[in-house]
């Protein structure tokens, strides 16, 4: 029975405590901790004392720690400081420390609290307010996936990442956005091929492995990294599946080959989090993505439209007033179209057109524009160019290409082209001129039997 007015021993009661006491020296040496010490850090107090605090302290932490230390020395420091500690296990704990100097037994007194629930809470709200801002923000799909890997890699290491996204309809697993120290981007590829990515979306699940997961349960993981060059293996990879309204779009991935550096159950459950949003971001950039495609281009050919040639010409004659140089502008009509339209039908007349463009594409350069406009009109920006006589040598090469046979269902089909051409400064200074321009041309050439090309319709005007 214990007598009245018994007092435990003051060691004992401080080991109750669910935060830490600590006593560190003016070397920065453990003396005492308490007992929560193993639920915090990971150490049993046997395993700290008589050790310097640096050895357990995160390492970018460390100087504006020891400048804490100094106002607590020199008695000016605030109420509560916060740090990292690394953990045993080698996991990031998040401390808040209330720490006081005595100088006359020349220690601090410090009672740390784990806040890493509180600050991981945090850290979560901001990551997905910091998603859904780069989702309406981002120009582009590549510009959000560099703003997610950053917001990312502010939660848990992740210097290696990568996004793979499936292709359903193709059943193919592409990877716009790789960054890998060893690896360069991989191929598009299977689902089914074997890859760890591809585990992940076909099966919707996350997937941790790491170094020392030798029986991993799933067979893939065994083969593909016992499959890799020594020392180019993964000693912890995390992916979790992309998850968005219509399904499994693709899996978000983490990779680390420093041995410092781990992956948890409480990581996996943290990028699980914030995928759902990182999807989200992601079906949204591509529904616009689509949408703007859909605006630009032509949705029989893939070329552009009249809209983005305009865009683009506008571009190009800036450019070119800068740089005072040339820019052609050539329109180009198909002649007999519409007799193979009318007798073959429109099925056999759009397979036409989309041979016709990408026979354009071949000849002209990379820099330069072909556009459908309408119907069998077509238009090629020239953005660069030296002299007149390079435009008609374009324009001439373009016309062969269109008097050659194509190879159709039904047979041979044989057309020609009717080219219109106009300068830039030497015809007009605006779009509107220089279309207009191109346009008459055009049709002048189909006036005078087609098969031809007319420049500018000036007097002197060249005409093949």
């Amino acid at each position: 029975m214990t007598p009245p007015g018994y007092l435990p021993p003051l060691t004992n009661v401080v080991d109750l405590l669910v935060d830490a006491v600590c006593v560190v020296n003016d070397q920065h040496e453990i003396v005492y901790i308490s007992a929560a010490s193993e639920s915090i850090f990971g150490y049993r107090p046997e395993e700290m004392i008589g050790r310097p605090m640096t050895d357990f302290m995160h390492p970018e932490d460390r100087e504006r720690t020891f400048a804490h230390v100094a106002s607590v020395v020199g008695g000016t420091a605030s109420p509560h400081f916060e740090n990292r500690y690394l953990r045993k296990n080698g996991s990031v704990v998040h401390v808040m420390w209330t720490a006081r100097h005595s100088p006359e037994d020349g220690v601090r007194v410090a009672v740390a609290r784990d806040v890493t629930g509180r600050k991981r809470a945090e850290s979560i709200q901001s990551a997905l307010y910091a998603i859904s801002e780069a989702a309406h923000a981002a120009a582009d799909l590549d510009e959000l996936f560099r703003r997610v890997h950053g917001i990312i890699d502010g939660l848990l290491p992740a210097r290696n990442c990568f996004i793979a996204l499936h292709d359903e309809a193709a059943g193919m697993l592409s990877f716009p956005y790789f960054v890998d120290q060893f690896d360069t981007r991989p191929e598009p590829r299977g689902l089914d091929s074997g890859t760890l990515s591809g585990e992940v979306v076909r099966s919707g699940r996350p997937l941790l492995f790491r170094s020392d997961d030798v029986e991993h349960a799933c067979e893939n993981v065994r083969r593909l990294i016992a499959a890799r060059p020594p020392g180019q293996t993964p000693l912890a990879w995390l992916g979790v599946p992309l998850v968005a309204p219509r399904g499994v779009i693709g899996a978000l991935v983490v990779q680390s080959y420093d041995g410092e550096v781990t992956y948890g159950e409480e990581d996996l459950q943290l990028l699980q989090f914030v995928s759902n949003q990182v999807a989200a971001a992601i079906e949204r950039k591509q529904i616009q993505a689509q949408l703007n495609h859909m605006a630009l281009y032509d949705h029989l050919t893939d070329l552009p439209n009249r809209t983005l040639l305009r865009d683009r010409l506008a571009t190009a004659l800036s450019l070119a007033r800068r740089e005072v140089g040339r820019v052609a502008m050539l329109f180009l009509d198909l002649d007999r179209f519409k007799d193979i339209n009318d007798q073959r039908g429109h099925g056999a007349g759009d397979q036409l057109l989309r041979q016709v463009a990408g026979r354009l594409l071949t000849c002209v350069r990379e820099s330069d524009t072909v556009a459908r406009l309408s119907g069998d009109e077509f238009a090629v920006l020239l953005p660069r160019i030296d002299q007149p006589d390079d435009a008609i040598a374009v324009a001439e090469k373009l016309r062969r290409a269109m008097h050659q046979p194509f190879v159709m269902a039904g047979g041979p089909a044989r057309i020609s082209a009717s080219i219109g051409i106009a300068l830039y400064p030497d015809h007009g200074e605006g779009e509107d001129s220089l279309l207009k321009l191109a346009d008459d041309a055009m049709y002048a050439a189909k006036r005078r039997g087609g098969n031809r090309l007319l420049m500018g319709l000036l007097p002197e005007t060249p005409e093949t």
